[in-house]
């Protein structure tokens, strides 16, 4: 199949489907006799990424595949194409969800004893409903409480390829600082999100506990983890996700 008609089913495809393809979905678009090599395929969306250059509009891949997404930096003019405002996330829940990702697998005392406070039941069920995070196991100690970690739809949400994307400890310059860090970054991706989609049919989400306080610098020093740690827990995180 020649180059040009390769790219123009799969950016057809792309468009028709709204959400995100993989190679093996593209592949599924042809017959049998007319499947075209894998490498082909990557090429062609590799020419379909630069076509995208200095356009408002990116072929991004994310954990699930590929989708075509208006760009981040235009969020505050598409935005105003609907109606709705932005849903709200309590600094509570973002803090819960960094955690979640930077130290999965990890439990819910876990996250108590790090942010120093309760993690609302609703926190747990607003995240494990929107697909942001799941259970993936239970730790074998007394009551055998389940351990969390991201998903694909995570990744997918903050436009993210794979867990190596989050900031590296590196980026942050004091690790004790991770939750706010994080939470700030994962608000503003929420917010040019808006502008990538229509708003699904869910109300706003908010928290009651959206002004607690962040953890002090004192006790996240006490409860943090070697570089090492955390690099052990995404990698464990990301064979679960491949074995989705």
């Amino acid at each position: 199949m020649e180059s040009d008609q390769l790219r123009k089913i799969i950016e057809g495809a792309l468009l028709a489907a709204g959400r995100s393809l993989d190679v093996g979905h593209l592949e599924k678009l042809f017959d049998e006799f007319q499947i075209p090599p894998r490498d082909q395929i990557l090429a062609a969306l590799e020419e379909i990424e630069g076509d995208c250059s200095g356009r408002g509009f990116e072929l991004k891949r994310t954990g699930s595949g590929y989708r075509f997404q208006v760009r981040e930096e235009l969020s505050e003019w598409v935005n105003r194409l609907w109606d709705e405002k932005p849903k709200k996330y309590s600094r509570a829940l973002l803090e819960t969800l960094a955690l979640i990702a930077y130290r999965q697998p990890i439990t819910r005392g876990d996250i108590e004893e790090i942010r120093g406070v309760s993690v609302s039941s609703e926190i747990i069920k607003t995240l494990l409903e929107r697909e942001w995070v799941r259970v993936v196991g239970h730790r074998d100690v007394p009551g055998r409480p389940a351990l969390y970690a991201t998903t694909r739809q995570f990744l997918d949400y903050f436009s993210l390829k794979n867990l190596e994307e989050l900031p590296s400890l590196n980026d942050i310059k004091d690790i004790e600082e991770i939750n706010p860090e994080l939470a700030l970054e994962l608000a503003e991706k929420m917010v040019g999100k808006e502008a990538q989609a229509a708003p699904d049919a869910q109300g706003e989400l908010s928290e009651t506990d959206e002004q607690e306080e962040l953890v002090s610098v004192d006790e996240c020093v006490n409860s943090e983890v070697a570089d090492s740690d955390v690099d052990a827990n995404l990698q464990t995180a990301e064979n679960h996700q491949e074995n989705l």
